[in-house]
């Protein structure tokens, strides 16, 4: 099939993060990226590419480094505009518009573009201006207060709750003003806000607080308190995770455990969970993490074991999904997704 994106041209700003991945999602279904880059790296991309390494946030896109503050610099840079599709941009709310690269500049060359946007505040409100990172970001949508246990600090993994689905939202919210700029003819910004994007994300979390199953105080969460979801470690020093949320995922696990006077019916009495945790607690850790995915990995108990990324790329799965792929130098990365099938073929269950 040819790719999704085939034909469509866009044009981005760099910038760190999230602007940049949503350029390389782009790219990875056919969209033709060209981007305009500093004539220095910046100081984040100079010490995440130290050593030689290569950025893949490049990867598929071609690259050309303009001096957008000269003449000659804004005059190319406002050449790729008006036969673009899209831009991409990342700075503060005020800094494209000073450089006479701004929505209206772009919009008098090109009516059709779309103008993508990407910040963390977006480009109004009180901290609209401010600077920021991920971890912020999150922590303002409240979802960053569900990652910690009581007594605990939360943690995030850097980038991934964050900036990535800040940049997948953008890249959302381009493809869909492409489809409308097709049809209409007229171009439209794309304010992607990170701290939007997240909490619209958490629709989920939301719908299952309003059912009083998460930050509630007065009432123990399946989610951070029960003995079915939950991450165990191993006698090994290894870890496992188990995420039996559904009755007859619950009941599968009591059995493969070997706790046959666990009543499984009994699954959401909150009297019982201390108890039942601590003794699952001390059940892990007297194996290995090997002989638990033995024994529970691909059955229904909703397992799985705790990898690092070298491990993740090895894991029998992931190989046969080709989901990473491994360079010559050691880097790891990750196949385009999603994938696409022509409709009707390709079917693995049919």
């Amino acid at each position: 099939m040819n790719p999704a994106l085939q034909g469509i041209r866009v044009v981005e700003f760099e910038g760190i993060g999230p602007g940049p991945l949503a350029g390389r999602l782009l790219a990875d279904m056919g969209a033709e990226v060209t981007v305009i880059a500093r004539l220095k790296p910046d100081a984040v991309s100079a010490a995440f590419t130290a050593g030689g390494a290569d950025n893949p946030l490049r990867r598929g896109k071609r690259v050309v480094a303009l001096d957008l503050k000269s003449a000659d610099g804004l005059a190319q840079a406002l050449e790729f505009v008006a036969q673009a599709d899209a831009l991409i941009e990342g700075n503060r709310p005020g800094v494209m518009e000073r450089l006479g690269l701004g929505p209206a500049d772009c919009a008098a060359r090109n009516p059709r573009l779309v103008y993508g946007r990407m910040t963390g505040w977006g480009q109004s409100g009180p901290l609209a201006s401010a600077a920021g990172h991920d971890l912020n970001y999150v922590a303002l949508t409240g979802l960053l207060s569900l990652a910690g246990r009581p007594g605990a600090l939360p943690v995030l993994p850097p980038t991934v709750v964050g900036d990535a689905p800040g940049a997948l939202g953008l890249a959302f919210g381009i493809a869909c003003a492409l489809v409308d700029a097709r049809t209409s003819g007229r171009g439209r910004v794309v304010d992607a806000a990170i701290v939007d994007i997240i909490a619209m994300l958490g629709t989920l979390v939301q719908w299952i607080r309003a059912a009083g199953q998460i930050d509630n105080p007065l009432l123990a969460s399946p989610f951070h308190d029960s003995p079915f979801y939950e991450v165990y470690a191993c006698a090994d020093g290894g870890q496992i995770t188990i995420g039996a949320l559904e009755p007859q995922f619950y009941a599968l696990l009591l059995a493969r455990l070997g706790l046959s006077d666990v009543n499984p019916g009994a699954q959401y009495d909150r009297s019982q969970w201390p108890a039942l945790k601590a003794r699952m607690t001390e059940l892990f850790a007297s194996r290995p993490r090997a002989a638990w995915c033995e024994l529970l990995e691909g059955s229904d108990v909703c397992f799985a074991p705790v990898l690092s990324i070298a491990e993740a790329v090895a894991h029998p799965h992931n190989a046969a999904r080709a989901i990473y792929t491994v360079a010559p130098s050691g880097a790891v990365s990750a196949s385009a997704a999603p994938r696409f099938m022509p409709l009707g073929e390709g079917d693995p269950h049919g």
